[in-house]
């Protein structure tokens, strides 16, 4: 089955063509650098880790891109009469601009390791690239694309819509609405139409972060970077193009136009765009209170959840829903969620402890557990569809758990399908979906319960070696009270925690 992706430019499906055979170029917008990392962003950043895994699970060789915004980002629209969201806080707290940036550049990061995200084959900074931003406006203007007006200068949009049939096409918006449009923005009267947007802003006294160009001491418009950062890196045309559905317009609609403003043609053959995170149904918002941060959640540190989850039990809830989909955060989804990724860590944890000396490949579970791995992975084929693939995953479960208690005989399925699954799970859940066992999580916490359980299990056993059967179950009844099963099989004696 060949891979599809709903292209957004085309509204439609498509079978997935690289423009150079075994490699992918892929470019996604990433963090604004001027305050912690929004958990919406955090669902956006785990969908496209995910994609990049998937692409490279699948044999391809990866470009991935994804930039960091450290200037021009304003409010609103690049040329509102708004100060750049960096030099804001830097002035508010008097500190450098390039100290707000460090800042929340290492908590970003920190965040994105802890849900275990790869980093990216090239993290780029807008700032390291003004020289590259000058040089593609020149270019703009050159090809009459742009105009300067008192310093700043300005995408022609309408000459734009006049020669192609390209703005407006990946947001849906109509032409003429984008023609009439008449948003309060500054120095709305040095354009030639309402919809031009800066491509470079003259800097006014208040503004900290500005260069020198040729038409004015000033910085780029937001939009520019990533014009220049893909075209850079994955050259003027490449595969995979990135971000969350709120970029559509007008971040990704005003790249389009200044690439083909600067190159003559669009940047991307595919674009991918994620969906919203609600909080209890509704859109997040810091105003009303209907806001959580990722440390919270981590914390348990909030008053829209009953406890703490794990960054891993919050990447399995991410994948619970197609990335182009909404996806609601409440404390019953993540109490459902928690108990969800237990009992597949549980599954794999017991398949770890099967083992049979019959080598045949060709059981009735051996083709049941490759048929339903073949499944999730052509779920995956479909747009990455993780919910889906993980539902085949779920559905393994009941086989390996009737193969631990003896409802089906190991040596009758035979080690061929116990290699199988054990693969089937390592690759989708670790390798795909980039989740880890609790163990493995840096807070240390479920290797001290292991070792503690370990001891326990030892003491009870001790106790039903020497026949004292009261001890033995009180061990037992006090686990089952506090929620951890112990499971007695013929290698031993397992424990986990119930759903």
């Amino acid at each position: 089955m060949s891979l599809k992706i709903q292209n957004s430019i085309s509204g439609t499906k498509e079978v997935f063509q690289p423009i150079h055979e075994g490699r992918i170029g892929m470019y996604v917008c990433g963090p604004t650098v001027y305050s912690d990392v929004h958990i919406g962003n955090c669902r956006t950043f785990v969908s496209f880790d995910i994609i990049y895994r998937y692409l490279m699970y699948l044999g391809y060789k990866v470009r991935y891109v994804r930039n960091i915004t450290d200037v021009g980002h304003l409010e609103g629209d690049a040329d509102s009469n708004a100060e750049d969201k960096i030099s804001k806080k830097a002035r508010l707290e008097q500190i450098e601009p390039m100290e707000i940036v460090q800042r929340y550049s290492n908590g970003f990061h920190d965040i994105m390791r802890r849900f275990n995200t790869l980093e990216p084959s090239i993290e780029p900074r807008a700032t390291g690239h003004i020289l590259e931003q000058i040089e593609m406006v020149e270019e703009i203007i050159k090809r009459g694309y742009g105009y300067e007006a008192n310093g700043s200068v300005y995408f022609d949009t309408n000459k734009l819509i006049q020669e192609a049939d390209i703005y407006g096409k990946l947001s849906g918006r109509k032409v003429e609405d984008l023609l009439v449009e008449t948003r309060d923005l500054k120095n709305q009267g040095e354009k030639r139409h309402p919809s031009d947007f800066a491509i470079w802003i003259k800097a006014d006294e208040r503004h900290l972060l500005r260069w020198n160009a040729p038409w004015s001491d000033g910085f780029p418009g937001w939009h520019l970077e990533c014009s220049v950062m893909s075209t850079k890196y994955l050259g003027e045309r490449f595969d995979i193009h990135g971000g969350g559905n709120d970029l559509k317009f007008p971040h990704h609609e005003n790249e389009i136009a200044q690439n083909y403003g600067a190159c003559g043609n669009t940047p991307a053959n595919y674009w991918i765009h994620s969906n919203m995170l609600l909080l209890n149904g509704k859109k997040m918002s810091k105003s009303d209170g209907n806001n959580i941060t990722p440390t919270e959640l981590f914390t348990g540190d909030s008053d829209h959840i009953s406890k703490a989850y794990s960054p891993m039990v919050l990447r399995f809830f991410f994948l619970q829903a197609h990335y182009g989909s909404t996806l609601d955060l409440n404390d019953t989804s993540l109490q459902a969620a928690e108990k969800g990724y237990q009992r597949l860590m549980e599954a794999y944890k017991t398949l770890l402890e099967l083992s049979s000396a019959n080598p045949k490949s060709d059981s009735p579970v051996a083709i049941e557990i490759e048929q339903t791995i073949q499944a999730a992975v052509e779920e995956m084929n479909d747009d990455f569809n993780t919910p889906k693939a993980l539902a085949r995953l779920f559905e393994l479960i009941p086989t390996i758990n009737k193969l631990s208690d003896g409802q089906l005989n190991v040596d009758d399925a035979g080690q061929y399908a116990l290699d199988l699954a054990k693969k089937g799970f390592e690759d989708l859940l670790f390798v795909v979906f980039g989740l880890k066992k609790e163990t493995e999580d840096h807070n240390g916490h479920m290797d001290q319960l292991d070792g503690l359980m370990k001891l326990v299990i030892d003491m009870r056993q001790q106790a039903r070696e020497n026949k004292d059967w009261p001890t033995s179950d009180k061990i037992r009844d006090t686990l089952n009270e506090i929620k951890i099963d112990l499971k007695d099989g013929k290698d031993g004696t397992s424990w986990a925690l119930k759903a």
